[in-house]
């Protein structure tokens, strides 16, 4: 797979200079004449590097390197200049260049900088690779130090984080199941003065009430039955850092008194210890319920909810973000090529309109398990919307349900809220093309029913029903011709259908 580059300067010698030096070397290579046309590039195409220049109209190569960073934050940029100083070098290393490149260059400097940025950027670990990056490569979205934020809502709460990261003030994060609320709380942990401090994480749902409480307050040697040994507690682990309590408001009523004490004392009793413990702990909390209501419900303390929403941060849903959506996708299909060893892929014109479509109510979560799936179901380097048709929405069916509802539940903006033609329920055939009850049959035979019903519905027309079906028409003449149906003829095509 030939890498793609995208080259932005406003001068058209070095644009076709570096046009012809890297084509030479089997790449494909985009010419923008400033920042403006390179961001329009970048939305329309993947690119696996950016060469650009510092001085030029409308946008800077720095003001550039700022929008990629924040909306592309792993594709590596190189920047160019013939006014370089040392001050400028640092700051775009600090901006998160890849390099720094002095004009005039040689055609060597070039291509050998190029190489090594690429392979950087394209390889797949091997067996061997180590240890760390492994498990770096292997943490999840939501234990992200780097957010993802593009969209003016997200980058408000990034705003906000910001403001309030170096206080010692608790924080109450609020957000749907799978927003990303941990990954704000390591932020505001990331850009304070306790980053080289512990981040302790607890699940306050995940454990019952007896646990809980040993858990993060620690037990002595003895304290109870089983205590073998003494064993600090999360407040204590975290102790000059910061702890987040996920899902605070599934904490039992017990432990609510015994936490607001800690939080107004700054101190901690272990299970079976004589004395208090002092501690330094910087508290965030996070909920996805409205913790107001859950007051009034007398399921959460009054006091404790007003002492932790000192500060309140309100992650939004993904569908009230959706700028955020492709670079969001971006990142997870580079993240799970590597995971997963797979070689490198990129999202289609027709997958990135699919994600834009959907509304996400798992939200990034959903989001990033959706494409682990697609990353492994897609064959080459791109993944399109039928390379995960049916294997990726593997749902049971009521025994005589139409061909329409595997469509709506595969492809949903194909049937709601976008214009084009559709079969109403009606004009399908009664003769269902799907499992009767006992009836057992494999994905692929249910693909090749549905497909041939489909063309026997719009007589034959290939363009109609890869329309209805969400699919190319490419993808319609490699499965007719798999099924041995190459003559096109609609007679034939129907012939099949009760096969």
């Amino acid at each position: 797979m030939s890498a793609r580059i995208l080259v932005v300067d406003d001068e058209i010698g070095m644009q076709a200079a570096l046009r012809e030096v890297l084509s030479r070397q089997g790449y494909h290579v985009t010419v923008a004449p400033d920042g403006l046309a390179a961001l329009s590039c970048l939305d329309s195409q993947n690119y696996d590097l950016l060469l650009t220049d510092v001085r030029m109209p409308e946008i800077t190569g720095m003001e550039l390197l700022d929008r990629v960073r924040g909306r592309w934050p792993e594709m590596p940029v190189l920047v160019m200049t013939a006014y370089g100083t040392i001050e400028d070098a640092v700051e775009a290393m600090k901006k998160g260049a890849a390099d720094y490149l002095l004009k005039p260059f040689s055609s060597e400097t070039i291509e050998r900088l190029v190489k090594r940025l690429l392979e950087q950027r394209l390889a797949v670990p091997s067996a061997n690779s180590g240890a760390e990056d492994e498990q770096d490569a292997a943490k999840p979205y939501g234990t992200s130090a780097h957010p993802i934020a593009v969209s003016q809502a997200m980058r408000q709460v990034l705003e906000l984080s910001n403001q309030v990261a170096d206080s010692v003030a608790t924080i109450l994060i609020q957000g749907e199941s799978g927003t990303g609320k941990e990954v704000v709380a390591r932020y505001i942990h990331n850009h304070s003065g306790r980053r080289k401090s512990p981040f302790v994480a607890v699940n306050c749902a995940a454990l019952p009430e007896g646990l809980l409480e040993s858990e993060l307050f620690g037990h002595e040697k003895g304290a109870f039955t089983g205590a073998v040994l003494s064993r600090k507690g999360k407040f204590e682990l975290a102790n000059h850092g910061s702890l987040l309590l996920d899902e605070v408001s599934e904490m039992p009523l017990a432990l609510q008194a015994k936490l607001l004490r800690v939080l107004q004392e700054r101190e901690i009793d272990p299970i079976g210890a004589q004395r208090s413990v002092p501690l330094d702990v910087r508290v965030i909390a996070t909920t996805n319920r409205n913790l107001g209501e859950y007051v009034e419900e007398g399921n959460f303390r009054e006091d404790l909810f007003y002492r932790l929403q000192v500060i309140t941060v309100s992650v939004p849903p993904l569908r009230e973000h959706r700028e955020d959506i492709l670079p969001l996708s971006e990142f997870f299909v580079r993240r799970h090529c590597r995971v997963n060893r797979r070689p490198r892929k990129r999202l289609s014109q027709a997958m990135r309109e699919h994600l834009l479509n959907q509304n996400w109510r798992g939200n990034v979560r959903e989001l990033e398990n959706f494409l682990e799936r697609a990353v492994l179901l897609c064959q080459g380097d791109e993944i399109t919307p039928e390379g995960i048709f049916l294997s990726a929405y593997p749902q049971p069916l009521a025994p005589a349900a139409s061909r329409m509802g595997i469509v709506a539940a595969a492809f949903p903006e194909r049937v709601e809220g976008r214009p084009g033609p559709c079969v109403a329920a009606s004009e399908v055939s009664s003769e269902s093309s799907f499992p009767r009850p006992g009836e057992l049959m494999t994905l692929e035979e249910m693909e090749r029913r549905m497909i041939m019903q489909t063309l026997e519905q719009v007589g034959g027309n290939r363009t109609r029903a890869a329309d209805l079906l969400g699919v190319s028409v490419r993808t319609i003449r490699n499965k007719l011709n798999l099924y041995g149906i190459a003559s096109g003829s609609p007679e034939k095509e129907k012939a099949v259908v009760g096969a």
